[in-house]
């Protein structure tokens, strides 16, 4: 073999393993990159089923809150889902209201804990009548009587010590200012908090 043939033999050994060397390396991209799909998809998928999980959870704790016998229009309960544990809070008038409604959340599939929160409002007949006038006022606001109809009325009123917390949802933004205005103006009344939020309609996003 000359010396020629041999450099030539040798150049061509020399791109044959290049060669070799690129096609691991892609081969090796490649393999990590359907292993990161597969990952991110299951990943995904898991996602998924959480949401579904938690928006039927959100769904049971709702209902149950609303079917408590005596969960009235003064009243107003919410909560918080933090993976299995459920933390209420609010306003309830019955002290049995509040043990009751910790019992039906946990009675709930996937719900393990419940804390417990929610503030019973203390006796008070001075309460119990501003309680009366604010609901006449409201009721006889424009046509406001629309959100206090049903079991589950869409505007709740609390009161503590004459101070009042309005909860719910509204149609339109001129609703929440004559609640309050209604409210503000109830004998009694020492101060407002407006707690009321517009109705999301279909389309809109969640702020």
């Amino acid at each position: 073999m000359t010396k020629d043939n041999i450099k030539l033999w040798r150049d061509m050994s020399h791109k044959g393993d290049h060669m070799r060397t690129k096609i691991f390396n892609v081969a090796i991209l490649v393999i990590a990159l359907i292993g990161f799909s597969a990952n991110s998809l299951s990943a995904q998928t898991i996602t998924d089923a959480e949401m579904v999980e938690r928006a039927e959870m959100e769904r049971q704790v709702r209902k149950e809150i609303l079917s408590l016998p005596y969960y009235g229009v003064f009243d107003a309960i919410g909560y918080e889902i933090k993976g299995d544990t459920v933390l209420l809070n609010g306003y309830v008038v019955r002290p049995y209201t509040k043990k009751e409604a910790a019992e039906a959340v946990l009675d709930i599939e996937g719900v393990s804990r419940v804390e417990n929160s929610i503030e019973v409002l203390p006796p008070s007949p001075s309460d119990d009548r501003i309680r009366v006038r604010i609901y006449r006022e409201i009721a006889n606001k424009g046509n406001l009587y629309r959100y206090l109809l049903g079991a589950n009325p869409s505007i709740r009123i609390v009161v503590k010590n004459g101070r009042v917390i309005l909860e719910g949802i509204v149609t339109y933004e001129s609703d929440i200012t004559l609640a309050t205005t209604a409210a503000s103006q109830t004998f009694g009344v020492f101060n407002v908090e407006n707690n009321l939020k517009l109705e999301r309609r279909e389309g809109e996003e969640v702020s």
